[in-house]
């Protein structure tokens, strides 16, 4: 048989009675190699009258059997309408008319009954219509027919053109005929445009340029293009226009040719454990691509089959409109179903099983885990133990089983001492990997105090438990710990100690008793002491005792005090196995008593030859405190004699003093002014400081312009005539030496009778006068000025400055002769060298000259008359300067 045929039913109009036959194409009857028992089309196209009584023959189908020999039933998808006979002849079972006819296909079900093999196909019901013709000009009503055409004015609105789409007819197949009041006159062509014509998709729709009639050229697809608009033109041989062009609409009629189909072949969806019924889990959607206003878009959900069936098959439903799933069962435990997989279906024709079509979906529902397992203690009882003194170590690990999903808050665990540890001894954290609890120490346990712990201990859930859900027995339980003793190291009381004593009390003297306890009661040990830090090295502790002694004098003024404080570290050990120790610490507050004169500050000052103003401020400086150290008197000494007849002192408060000038000119150089200073303490002190003093003469702005001479100034008078000696000793016995080697002398050179002065083996005043660089005296001019010392430092080889007047600057005289020439020079060399090496070191001149070996001194002049000038010091630097002390010094031998 020929299959997948269209086939139409024709009546004629509108006098013959309503017998309707199905005109089907059948092959011939000759033998086939191959029969397949089926409808002879798939679908049908059926013309019905425009109104039916009941009972009135419509249309038949055919089936072809092969010669089965079966027998087969049809069947109706609209039984309330239609019923279908043993010979494929549907009958109507009520009045029908064009408006009440079913807008789906009709759907016929042949059914074998031996074997309930099924085939089935589709009735479309069409009423009859014939070709519409479409008129451009005509304004005036013609009912007339002529044959099967219908005229339109032209004012009318057009109807749509409806065409059913996957046509399977013979093409093209005319749709309407487009006619012109002007067709009559004249020849006119006809013709469309837009999208279907002329324009893309081209070449679907044509129409005859003669006769007008339009016409589809292929199947159309409605979900690709829904319809179509096209323009109709009328225009005469010569391409004008004749009638204005009219729009025609063609509508695309939608059959079920297309499956439903899910967004996602596998939806995921999850739902809590223990939920009720009605409770939510997911929505699943799917998609028909046909019309969905039409029974063919419209589809309804239910779910195939449900694994595992546990508790029950039906532990879900779906509502059949939205596709949102649902619990209908109560019993959802994932601890025995973790997941749940449900077969979706969606079927369209609003889910009619005889000719929608279907298709099918996975939904995974997981079941998530809720709080209704407690965590249970593997056993009732723990042990550990832990030596006293440790903490943060973990002395236990308690075990606990939930089955609850792992390394989820249900699961994990939470540990509450509820009992044993009143003062928060112990702690429970969790461990992160394995979930048990770690018994851990975080204060330190005294064995002496207790030798065991026994702690309660409850096990819960970072989460509450579900409703209803209660904790067992096993969720508590109970932990032994037992302490272990330890050496312990022995401990001051009172760490550090405080004592109070006044500073200089003598060594050998009892200042406290510092002693440790040894903490382990339960051990019979002894503790020795040993002194650990003393930075002044003042105490000594008795090992056995204690007992603290000092070795030295304290003073409050050492280095090694601070705030008045003074602290020692000592070491307090035991015998223990092993041994163990502590420290303390002694501190010692040291009161002040009045051990420290005062002196003046500061101890240098510079002055200009008349001052402005005509006075020094000074203070005084006291090592002790207040009352031990101001206010303070201030006073001259009387010797030198000069110093209160040239100063005086007058005190502006308890530690300042105003130093002052009788005279209104002093000579530039050096004055060390003795000032005499007493604290106020009981049984005050007194000190007799120096304040050196330089006078120079100054600018306009006070400064010294004279420093080089106050410099030069300070080598005295006495010194340079002793340098002068010494030179001229050097010169003769060099040249003494020369006129040896060069001259063979009869006489011993111990007897020469120019030899008249005592002889001197030694050069330099001294041990601290061996290291200096005579050079200097050879080449003064070679010093850099960098070198020169500033004025108020002085030199530690300088001649010591005592009190007595100063020797000023004296020009040298001519002095007739060669060695006396030379002598002057390299005396004014000295007195303007601000480096000149110190006072009793040697000049060195590298001079060779002639003349008299043994000239005489007496032409030598100083550089002042030195007429009134005390030369007594002379006589303090040994034997061989009492001559010189006796010429220059004036006295009466």
């Amino acid at each position: 048989m020929g299959g997948g045929g269209i086939v139409t039913l024709t009546h004629s109009l509108p006098s013959h009675p309503p017998v309707l036959s199905l005109q089907i194409a059948t092959e011939g009857r000759g033998t086939l190699p191959l029969c397949r028992p089926g409808f002879s089309e798939d679908v049908y196209v059926a013309v019905v009258p425009e109104s039916a009584e009941k009972g009135q023959p419509l249309f038949n189908v055919k089936f072809v059997n092969c010669g089965r020999g079966g027998l087969v039933r049809f069947e109706c998808s609209n039984p309330f309408d239609f019923r279908i006979e043993a010979d494929g002849v549907v009958y109507a079972l009520r009045p029908l008319t064009l408006s009440t006819l079913p807008t789906v296909p009709l759907v016929i079900v042949a059914r074998d009954e031996t074997n309930q093999q099924q085939w089935q196909t589709q009735v479309r019901l069409t009423p009859p219509v014939g070709i519409m013709e479409i008129w451009f000009p005509s304004r005036q009503t013609d009912s007339s027919s002529i044959g099967q055409l219908k005229r339109m004015k032209r004012d009318w609105v057009i109807p749509p053109i409806n065409v059913p789409e996957n046509s399977r007819g013979e093409f093209p197949q005319d749709l309407v005929r487009i006619r012109s009041d002007n067709d009559k006159n004249r020849s006119l062509r006809y013709s469309v445009t837009g999208p279907g014509a002329d324009q893309p998709p081209t070449g679907i729709f044509i129409i005859h340029p003669i006769s007008g009639e339009l016409s589809v050229m292929k199947p159309l697809d409605r979900e690709h293009i829904s319809n179509f608009h096209l323009r109709a033109h009328a225009v005469d041989l010569n391409g004008n226009q004749v009638e204005s062009p009219i729009d025609i609409v063609i509508n695309v009629i939608d059959m079920n040719d297309n499956r439903p189909e899910f967004i996602h072949q596998i939806w995921n969806g999850s739902v809590p454990e223990g939920s009720k019924p009605g409770t939510f889990v997911m929505t699943v959607t799917s998609v028909d691509k046909d019309d969905p206003k039409t029974a063919n878009g419209m589809l309804r959900y239910k779910i195939g089959s449900q694994n595992p069936e546990s508790p029950t098959s039906n532990m879900f439903t779906i509502n059949n409109k939205t596709g949102d799933i649902i619990t209908v069962a109560a019993g959802l435990d994932r601890e025995k179903v973790p997941q749940y997989t449900l077969i979706i279906q969606a079927t369209d024709m609003e889910g009619n099983p005889m000719y929608g079509l279907s298709n099918t979906a996975t939904a995974v529902i997981r079941v998530t885990d809720i709080n209704d397992n407690p965590p249970e203690f593997t056993a009732e009882m723990f042990f550990g133990e832990v030596p006293e003194n440790r903490v943060n170590v973990i002395v236990a690990n308690l075990t606990v089983t939930d089955k609850d999903q792992p390394n989820t808050l249900a699961w994990k665990a939470v540990y509450k001492i509820t009992g044993g540890d009143p003062t928060g001894r112990f702690s429970v954290p969790t461990d992160p990997t394995t979930n048990e609890g770690l018994v851990t120490v975080v204060k330190p346990i005294d064995y002496e105090i207790s030798r065991t712990y026994m702690l309660t201990v409850v096990a819960v859930n970072e989460v509450s438990l579900a409703r209803g859900i209660h904790s067992p027995r096993q969720s508590t339980a109970t932990v032994s710990i037992r302490v272990i003793d330890v050496n312990e190291s022995p401990y001051f009381d009172p760490n550090p100690k405080l004592i109070k004593l006044e500073e200089g009390m003598l060594a050998e003297s009892t200042l406290t008793t510092f002693t440790a306890q040894d903490p382990d009661r339960f051990m019979q040990q002894s503790i020795r002491y040993t002194r650990l830090s003393d930075p002044a090295n003042w105490l000594r502790i008795d090992a056995n005792t204690g007992r603290i002694t000092t070795i030295a004098v304290l003073d409050r003024e050492s280095p090694y005090v601070k705030d008045n404080m003074y602290s020692a570290t000592f070491l307090a050990s035991d015998n223990g196995v092993p041994p163990a120790s502590g420290t303390g610490t002694l501190q010692i507050s040291l009161l002040d008593i009045n051990d420290n004169a005062p002196h003046v500050y500061p101890q240098e000052t510079e002055m200009c030859k008349k001052p402005e103003p005509n006075g020094i401020n000074i203070t005084a400086l006291d090592g002790d405190l207040n009352p031990n150290a101001g206010p303070f008197a201030f006073e001259l000494a009387n010797r030198p004699s000069d110093v209160r007849r040239n100063w005086t002192i007058t005190r502006l408060s308890g530690d300042y003093a105003l130093l002052s000038l009788k005279i209104g000119f002093l000579e530039s150089g050096i004055y060390e002014i003795p000032i005499i200073i007493t604290d106020s303490g009981n049984l005050p002190m007194s000190n007799t400081s120096y304040l050196r003093v330089k006078v120079c003469q100054c600018d306009h702005n006070g400064d010294c312009t004279d420093q080089q001479h106050i410099i030069a100034a300070g080598l005295g008078t006495g010194a340079i005539i002793l340098l002068c000696f010494v030179i001229w000793d050097l010169s003769l016995s060099h040249r003494r030496d020369k006129e040896r080697q060069a001259k063979q002398l009869l006489i011993d050179p111990e007897d020469d009778v120019r030899d008249n002065i005592l002889k001197y083996d030694e050069e330099g005043g001294g041990e601290e006068d061996q290291d200096y660089d005579l050079s200097q005296l050879q080449q003064p001019d070679t010093i850099e000025p960098d070198t020169i010392k500033p004025v108020g430092i002085r030199r530690m080889d300088e001649r010591p400055l005592h009190p007595e007047p100063q020797y000023p600057i004296r020009s040298a005289a001519p002095h007739p002769g060669d060695i006396g020439d030379f002598i002057n020079e390299g005396l004014k060399a000295a007195d303007n060298d601000p480096t000149a090496p110190p006072y009793d070191s040697l000049l060195v001149f590298d001079y060779e000259g002639s003349g008299s070996t043994a000239g005489s001194l007496s032409s030598l002049n100083s550089s002042s008359s030195g007429g009134d000038q005390d030369y007594d010091y002379l006589n303090d630097w040994g034997p061989r300067f009492r001559k010189l002390a006796d010429m220059y010094g004036g006295s009466d031998d």
